[in-house]
């Protein structure tokens, strides 16, 4: 059984780690708001530009000389992964959610017979997929320094991955990156950037009257413009959906921690109170019997 001075020591650690805890769990819900709001505006440009460019890919057809952004190289043997995660931990499972899914695509695709790239956006991904997949990685993106995520960095990020699709170094890129649903729920997901998988071109109903628009400069033109801009779109989305759920899942996980610790100092002072009882009871049973000796 521990000593009275040891007890005393683990309750006090343990308030000391509650007060981190609990000042971690302010930090990230006063930051929570912001990026949800972050989040929630970036998803109806995002899916907008995924709503234009269907339009135009529809009303193009399948002419010849069509962007590879949009049709793909022609191949489906390389595949570019870049996958999304937080630059820190202390977040439950958000990290490891994301990284368990890119596992997963992996061992897919290297079943087919695919060739696999990594490009890693945040220090957790890099550390875990490093482990098991350093020979894969291409480039990493390390985003502890910034102190405030803006297009710029996506921008970045867009310009190495079409960077090295120029250089045909691989024909499929695939983003992982955490869709934020809620406070208690993020939900990892995969999204198809090159060729861009986009929406089916919304119908018109038959007894509306149809416009007839004419496009300066033309179509093609137009989606050449687009889709790179398209491509740095869904990454910045994908950055702000990681953002608003690794401080959602810090905040519950950081709530946890502090009940934690909570029922764990309640337990240590039961156990250290039930202790000092009986080694006060045991001096007066040594005092008494002492005196009855004399």
């Amino acid at each position: 059984m521990p000593s009275l001075k040891e007890l005393r020591n683990r309750i006090a650690s343990v308030k000391a780690t509650r007060k981190i805890t609990k000042a971690m769990q302010m930090v990230a819900a006063a930051k929570l708001r912001r990026a949800q709001d972050a989040a929630t505006a970036a998803r109806p440009y995002a899916q907008r530009m995924d709503a234009v460019l269907a339009n135009l890919n529809a009303r193009l057809g399948t002419r010849e000389g069509a962007s590879p952004l949009l049709v793909g190289s022609g191949k489906d043997d390389v595949h570019l992964l870049i996958v999304m995660t937080a630059e820190r931990g202390l977040a439950g499972g958000f990290n490891t959610n994301i990284v368990r899914l890119v596992r997963e695509h992996i061992r897919d695709l290297t079943i087919r017979g695919k060739q696999v790239k990594l490009i890693c956006v945040g220090r957790k991904g890099a550390e875990a997929l490093r482990r098991e997949y350093e020979k894969l990685f291409v480039d990493t993106v390390d985003l502890r320094s910034v102190r405030q995520l803006n297009y710029g960095h996506a921008e970045e990020i867009a310009g190495r991955v079409l960077k090295l699709f120029a250089n045909q170094q691989f024909d499929v890129a695939t983003l992982f990156y955490s869709e934020f649903k809620n406070i208690i729920t993020q939900r990892p997901k995969p999204l198809q950037l090159i060729p861009a998988r986009l929406p089916d071109a919304a119908p018109t109903a038959t007894n509306q009257p149809q416009a007839d628009y004419d496009f300066e400069p033309d179509e093609e033109e137009i989606l050449r413009d687009l889709l790179p801009r398209n491509i740095t779109t869904q990454i910045f989305r994908g950055l702000m959906e990681n953002m608003a759920g690794f401080y959602a899942a810090q905040m519950s996980a950081m709530d946890s921690a502090t009940r934690n610790a909570g029922e764990m100092i309640d337990k240590l002072t039961l156990k250290y109170n039930r202790s000092r009882q009986a080694q006060i009871t045991k001096e007066l049973i040594e005092i008494i019997s002492g005196a009855e000796a004399l």
